[in-house]
């Protein structure tokens, strides 16, 4: 199998990273096009250090930040706030605390061995409302500051953190119910 051969079997992969970091085909097809172009123009840059598939994917995060800058007056920031405060009403008391214990979780760091337990955490991320969404991907897949994030997006310290925390809640309720619940195959 050539070069060119390679890229190609991994554009599916880049593909649903790409929509799942932007929400936007149109933007996800830009980003990986420019992502393989990058890796057809200079193959020597590849080298072998790492697999190809980790390479390409440095490579869509370079592309996915340029396409979040210059497209950020375009962004669609649907906050979802109705939606994410019934959802913390659910979860937690008056105050603060949850209203049920925690699923035990058993071993998660045995579950990270798992390609079916990121096939699950990939789902339950496309499932986040759209702004939760980009803000946990940006935070955790694109490994942005919390100063970049807010610049990029036009949010305060206070307002990320929010929508942080509701990400993360709405995460580990899909976690717990097609994980680590009794049921792994609800999704």
């Amino acid at each position: 199998m050539d070069f060119t051969d390679e890229l190609a079997g991994h554009r599916t992969y880049l593909l649903r990273f790409a929509r799942l970091q932007l929400r936007n085909d149109a933007w996800a097809e830009d980003a990986v096009s420019e992502t393989l172009l990058a890796a057809l123009s200079k193959p020597q840059s590849f080298g072998s250090r790492s697999q190809l598939k980790t390479w390409l994917v440095g490579i869509l995060k370079h592309k996915v930040l340029d396409l979040f800058r210059s497209n950020a007056r375009e962004v669609c920031l649907d906050t979802d706030s109705e939606s994410a405060d019934e959802l913390d009403n659910l979860v937690f008391k008056a105050d603060g605390h949850f209203a049920q214990t925690p699923a035990d979780w058993g071993n998660p760091e045995q579950d990270l061995n798992s390609r079916q337990f990121f096939q699950i955490m990939e789902a339950c991320t496309e499932k986040l409302p759209t702004m939760l969404g980009r803000v946990f991907l940006m935070r955790e897949w694109l490994e942005l500051s919390s100063d970049d994030i807010c610049k990029e997006l036009g949010l305060t310290p206070t307002n990320l953190y929010v929508q942080l925390h509701r990400a993360r809640l709405r995460l580990r309720e899909c976690l717990e119910l097609n994980w680590f619940g009794t049921s792994k195959e609800t999704l």
